[in-house]
């Protein structure tokens, strides 16, 4: 394992961390973890902002579910006629079809794409180490040459698994993101290859791999045993903390709804990839609710900026002219 976390980190450069964290999480390489620390695979949609949303207080939950946390702090250093100058160029862009009205599927978009930036961000520094010959796309040779190289001929003798076996698993998520199957990503498409949970299209791979992770005996599904397993390593004296104990229930009782003793596909991605409630959804409502004048269920971008406090509000200080701003705005 410290060979293998080794050698990734030789093409941390390349993969990026987040690449990294990726393999170690999905992957299930859980051996430098304490015995008694739970191991959650479960992927839960975050929430907006760490604020409480309260409107009757403040107005800092929309702001950061608007723009981002790290974007509403920006806006904090601006006087309200900047900050209304640059909320109007977002709504721009957040009006996809340009017919003057931001919807609520719109804005849900845009403060996806806003809580979603930081992998964007990520994505950004990966596609400047693997698209080599700067066409705009990455072809899965480029790929494969920038992240394994030489790594290929190098096995891990100890738990079997090597570097083929590394690049085959990326090969069938690359091509599964290949949408034209072309064997060339696009941006967005290489988005979908490094970050596969955020994509429905993608969420079969991360199932899959998270069960060809599990399945230890290899006979295609997660038992009791392999599921413990996966989060839990028994300490020497036997002692299972409480929560295992729950644990054991909650796949008894929940996990396999079939009552089999095991857990497939079906019933693998709904412990992994649970339907959670949609903050952006329920946010984009609010947003609509709080500003539609003349409630035609759409926001002009005169009522937008009408309400630019519960948007993007303004704290206008004297560190404003020093401030680094993003290109997007």
């Amino acid at each position: 394992l410290l060979v293998l976390i080794f050698h990734r980190r030789k093409t941390t450069d390349m993969m990026g961390l987040t690449k990294l964290v990726l393999y170690l999480t999905v992957c299930g390489v859980y051996a430098l973890s304490k015995p008694t620390e739970k191991k959650d695979r479960t992927f839960h949609e975050k929430e907006l902002s760490d604020k409480a949303h309260d409107d009757s207080e403040n107005f800092e939950y929309d702001h950061d579910a608007f723009l981002g946390a790290e974007e509403a702090k920006t806006f904090d250093q601006l006087t309200p006629e900047e900050s209304k100058d640059r909320l109007g160029e977002i709504v721009d862009k957040i009006d996809e079809d340009k017919d003057g009205f931001v919807t609520e599927e719109e804005l849900k978009q845009w403060i996806k794409f806003a809580q979603r930036r930081w992998t964007y961000e990520d994505v950004g520094r990966q596609w400047k180490g693997h698209d080599l010959d700067s066409d705009g796309l990455v072809s899965w040779e480029e790929y494969k040459n920038a992240t394994y190289g030489s790594l290929l001929d190098d096995v891990d003798a100890d738990d079997g698994y090597n570097y083929k076996q590394m690049m085959a698993r990326d090969e069938r998520r690359f091509k599964r993101a290949d949408q034209n199957s072309d064997m060339f990503a696009t941006k967005e498409e290489f988005t979908a290859f490094l970050h596969p949970e955020e994509y429905d299209h993608m969420k079969d791979i991360v199932v899959l791999e998270t069960m060809e992770d599990i399945d230890k005996n290899g006979d295609g599904f997660i038992d009791l045993e392999e599921y413990i397993g996966d989060m839990y390593t028994a300490d020497s004296d036997g002692h299972e903390p409480e929560w295992v104990k729950t644990e054991r229930e909650q796949f008894t009782e929940f996990r396999d709804r079939n009552k089999d003793g095991k857990m497939d596909k079906d019933e693998t991605k709904d412990w992994i990839l649970p339907a959670d409630y949609d903050h952006a959804e329920a946010e984009s409502r609010h947003l609509v609710y709080e500003s539609d004048e003349n409630k035609d269920g759409k926001l002009t971008k005169e009522e937008i900026v009408k309400k630019y406090d519960l948007f993007v509000g303004s704290q206008a200080t004297d560190f404003g002219e020093a401030l680094v701003r993003h290109d997007e705005f």
